[in-house]
């Protein structure tokens, strides 16, 4: 009797010590899960036009009042003059001010042909084998959509009057469809991509033409959050958006959009504009304290991906508002478990 007692006591202990220790064991392994960064692998970048931190006063705009609450923002990031769309967005894909990437004119010209520096999609592409898609609400932009079997580009404008920010809202869930079918779209994308622009220029126009505390400029503030909104639903609805990184800046401020539409831009200070960053790695509730430049949007983009550029280029990453150090480099031929062929493309 005396040994089963001494069992019996062996056990209440041996269940009182796993009681004990086992929740311990899973609250440490719950808190190291929680403390893991998390890799962003795609990566949402929004270009307005003619809203600055004023417009947040114009009405309700919950979709972006929360990226802004909840993200790292500074409202003070310089554009470039002229603060021009064609230019601006050259800058912001090249990395490269104005006078070096020489696109200085502010509508399609086909003679002119295409930027000749490379682009964020190019370093994206030889860097890691990443895939974008471009959505464009301006005919002009053509001059910067050249045809790569990496980028996709889709657009409207003011030739289509149907065009508004929920006629691109439309075009993306529909990418997003056939692009996460397994069937591809278009010519070569086979998957859901790493990098999505979308252009949202609608505020610019409306606050130029009909002014800048007219119904229809607070009608398009209302247009563009939404439009916002329903893009990260698109990701939340496909399980993304935990991974995902939202970026949002603007060509132009609060009533500096006279021009856009063509000729010649007014004063040559650079345009001040809101620069955003929200989601994945992103600090929360931070205000940005260093200079910001809308050329540092695609380093940064490359760095929220991990990934590095190995060029020379006057891009810089905004080091400051990831909420973990920047990544041990990584060869992205390893990274994927591929050999890197002449083209500069991973190969399984």
């Amino acid at each position: 009797m005396k040994g089963l007692s001494d069992l019996r006591a062996w056990v209440v202990a041996g269940l009182v010590l796993a009681n004990v220790t086992l929740p311990l064991a899973a609250s440490a392994s719950k808190a190291s899960v929680a403390a893991a960064p998390v890799q962003p692998e795609h990566v949402v970048l929004v270009v307005l036009e003619g809203v600055g931190q004023d417009a947040l006063k114009s009405g309700p705009m919950p979709a972006l009042g929360r990226l802004v609450k909840e993200g790292a923002v500074t409202w003070s990031a310089t554009g470039v003059n002229p603060p021009l769309r064609l230019p601006t967005m050259a800058s912001l894909f090249t990395g490269l001010p104005v006078e070096k990437h020489g696109i200085t004119w502010n509508t399609f010209d086909f003679i002119r042909g295409y930027p000749r520096p490379p682009t964020v999609f190019d370093y994206l592409d030889l860097s890691g084998g990443r895939d974008s898609a471009i959505f464009f609400m301006d005919e002009a932009l053509y001059q910067l959509a050249k045809p790569e079997p990496y980028t996709d580009y889709q657009m409207c404008g003011p030739l289509k009057p149907e065009c508004s920010a929920a006629t691109i809202v439309g075009y993306i869930r529909e990418y997003f469809r056939k692009a996460s079918s397994g069937h591809g779209y278009g010519h070569a994308i086979l998957s859901l991509p790493h990098l999505l622009v979308v252009h949202l220029p609608q505020p610019g126009r409306a606050g130029a033409a009909q002014g800048w505390h007219s119904p229809a400029y607070r009608e398009s503030l209302r247009n563009v959050d939404q439009a916002i909104g329903s893009i990260l639903g698109i990701y939340r609805e496909l399980g993304l958006l935990g991974r995902t990184t939202v970026f949002v800046t603007a060509i132009n401020n609060t009533g500096e959009a006279k021009g856009v539409q063509g000729g010649e831009a007014a004063g040559a200070s650079l345009p001040r504009i809101p620069w955003i960053a929200w989601g994945a790695g992103i600090k929360p509730g931070y205000s940005i304290k260093q200079p910001v430049s809308i050329m540092d949007t695609g380093a940064t983009v490359m760095r929220t991906l991990g990934l590095e550029t190995h060029t020379e280029w006057e891009s810089r990453a905004v080091e400051e508002i990831f909420s973990a150090p920047r990544p041990a480099s990584v060869d992205p031929a390893m990274d994927r478990g591929g050999a890197v062929g002449i083209d500069g493309k991973v190969r399984p």
